[in-house]
């Protein structure tokens, strides 16, 4: 009798579990496994959010999903709206489209430490240093390099997976 009833409980403890409701999200980078982060909104409050590695769980019903890239300088996020199913998983995916840009500073033949600032539609999104890469989404940015009070304007656009480096001499 102690068996039977050990696997009553076993039972309806599985079947709670299976009630339970969650969104898996998975993060993908030009189509390669990538790491994010999730938020998920219903009726306009939020009610899960974390790292896109574990299920969240989250009430059934209509969601909001936003998934932003770890890592990327222009801190992109696509959001989603998937219909959670009471006991079930549903499951979101987002691939980001991305590119590398570099921006190397020269001074009079030798590496310089110019302010490196990079903007699109005309906001800046980030500053970065002379010779280190950064993630971000493709499309066109102005890159806005300044050395000794003067100045150099580059316009670049960057295509998925492309790694671009952009000089400035002074």
């Amino acid at each position: 009798m102690a068996i039977a009833l050990g696997m009553g409980l076993c039972g309806s403890s599985g079947s709670a579990t299976a009630q339970e409701s969650q969104i898996q999200c998975a993060v993908t980078e030009n189509g390669t496994p990538s790491n994010g982060t999730a938020v998920v909104e219903q009726s306009g409050k939020k009610v899960a959010s974390g790292s896109c590695r574990r299920p969240l769980p989250v009430p059934a019903g209509k969601s909001k999903v936003t998934i932003r890239l770890d890592g990327a300088l222009d801190n992109p996020a696509r959001t989603v709206e998937v219909d959670v199913v009471a006991g079930k998983t549903a499951p979101v995916t987002v691939d980001f489209k991305t590119a590398v840009l570099e921006v190397r500073v020269d001074a009079k033949g030798q590496r310089g430490t110019g302010l490196v600032a990079v903007e699109k539609d005309g906001k800046r999104i980030g500053t970065l240093g002379s010779g280190v890469a950064a993630r971000l989404s493709a499309g066109p940015y102005v890159v806005i390099v300044r050395l000794g009070g003067k100045e150099q304007r580059h316009s670049v656009d960057l295509r998925p997976g492309q790694r671009r480096v952009v000089r400035a001499q002074f």
